[in-house]
């Protein structure tokens, strides 16, 4: 039986109302986003999907407050965005890890950082990794570890300090394809039951799919929302779901778009 998606739109948690953002320099203006709206329920996974260069990790970088859009507006939780976000996690592609902490203390400074105090986050510190398959890691520096490994230690270190949000810039793309699946399930387990909200850009139709409550995808630059689709597939989910003709019909659909907008072409 299809399960619908986590998070409830109509509880809307994140509020985007045509928001725009141009940028400005001496060689000329760019817009990188045109009067995008979309809806965001508490605790939904949502998927970014586009072409290079068509703003997603812009859009990221302005729900958490770090840079400012042009026109238009973000509210998240009744609040409008006017700062940089502390009820938020960022994890990008690259783990970012300090060579000379080991792993617990990689984590650690996220609590170091926003000066909270330590003995309340260290013992989430040891749940976050036993959940990521990094029990008896803690000690290990990052040249100790494989490139999934220092992933999961970045995640683990934006959730540290138990944000509502989770902000994820296509966090997967340097992985081999055997490493990116076992992300995509370690991720999956980690967010499942979490009540959090992830927001996760990707250029894989595929991930986006297996991942998510519900696909943005998004037109080349200026973006705009080409379609927003439910994925209506049970979770749990396994590597075998992408087998699946349900899977193969959302694949198809987006691929569909990309094909139509020009994103991707047929060869002659």
């Amino acid at each position: 039986m299809k399960q619908p998606c986590r998070g409830d739109p109509l509880q809307t948690f994140i509020e985007i109302d045509k928001l725009s953002k141009t940028y400005h320099s001496e060689g000329g203006d760019v817009e990188a986003i045109r009067e995008v709206s979309l809806q965001i329920g508490k605790g939904e996974f949502i998927s970014l999907v586009g072409p290079s260069g068509c703003g997603k990790s812009t859009l990221l970088l302005i729900l958490a407050g770090l840079i400012d859009p042009t026109s238009g507006s973000v509210v998240i939780e009744g609040r409008r965005v006017t700062a940089p976000q502390t009820d938020m996690g960022i994890v990008f592609q690259d783990p970012l890890l300090l060579d000379w902490r080991n792993v617990l203390e990689n984590i650690m400074i996220q609590i170091q950082i926003r000066r909270l105090k330590r003995s309340l986050f260290e013992q989430r510190a040891f749940d976050l990794l036993a959940r990521a398959g990094l029990s008896g890691f803690e000690k290990k520096h990052p040249y100790e570890l494989s490139g999934g490994m220092k992933q999961r230690v970045s995640i683990c270190r934006a959730l540290v300090h138990n944000p509502s949000t989770l902000l994820m810039d296509e966090p997967f793309g340097a992985l081999d394809a055997l490493t990116r699946d076992q992300m995509n399930l370690d991720l999956q387990r980690l967010w499942h039951g979490s009540g959090k909200t992830i927001i996760f850009v990707t250029h894989s139709i595929s991930e986006a799919v297996f991942l998510s409550d519900r696909v943005v995808v998004m037109s080349p630059r200026p973006t705009t929302i080409e379609e927003l689709l439910p994925v209506e597939l049970p979770r749990p989910r396994k590597l075998d779901t992408r087998e699946t003709a349900d899977f193969g019909k959302y694949v198809h659909r987006i691929r569909s778009l990309f094909y139509k907008s020009g994103v991707l072409q047929n060869e002659e």
